[in-house]
């Protein structure tokens, strides 16, 4: 009896955010999830291009930015449910630990791109830099996207626009940045470590 209770009350709660998001979040995770089909396909042709030059990635680099984007995604969630409880003060410290995780996100992909392209790399250079460049550089927009969101959010919060009620732009962008950090949590062990 009790299960069947909660199962009632997960089918009336409604998914986060405004439902125009979630038809933009379905179609981002099409996409990436054809790239990501067309990445495996390619690499499984070129097995040995893709390994040699796997190994010329900053590894490094790309477990910081996944720590940041898990941690980012953590202090999202952790805004909204202080949203929930109406804590305004706290919602606003959570954006902003959020922005600055996702601040190094952008830092150190930048990074990792002067270098790239500092060696004189680019997208003609072979198959596998034309996937990770694309991808990755597809991912990065997506993130600076999330970040102005994020910022937007933040500006409209400080004015007051929010309360435990009324904070459905907060569930929106949430649920928005969880995606991007969802396809990052795909495409970093896609292209930088499995072999």
């Amino acid at each position: 009896m009790s299960e069947s209770v909660a199962q009632s009350a997960i089918a009336k709660e409604p998914l986060p955010g405004d439902l125009a998001i979630w038809f933009v979040i379905m179609a981002e995770m099409l996409v990436f999830g054809v790239f990501f089909i067309v990445y495996v396909f390619v690499r499984s042709n070129n097995v040995e291009l893709f390994n040699e030059y796997q190994l010329e990635l900053h590894r490094i680099g790309g477990v910081i930015n996944t720590i940041a984007l898990i941690t980012s995604s953590y202090f999202v969630a952790m805004g909204v449910y202080a949203i929930r409880k109406g804590d305004v003060q706290r919602t606003g410290n959570m954006l902003l630990l959020a922005l600055l995780m996702g601040a190094i996100f952008v830092g150190v992909k930048i990074w990792e791109y002067s270098h790239v392209f500092g060696a004189g790399i680019h997208l003609s250079t072979n198959t596998f830099y034309t996937f990770y460049i694309s991808l990755t550089f597809f991912h990065f927009m997506h993130v600076i996207l999330g970040m102005v969101i994020l910022a937007v959010i933040y500006s409209f919060l400080r004015k007051g626009k929010y309360t435990a009620e009324a904070h459905m732009d907060i569930e929106t962008g949430a649920s928005y940045w969880h995606m991007v950090d969802l396809l990052w949590v795909v495409l970093f062990p896609l292209v930088y470590i499995i072999r």
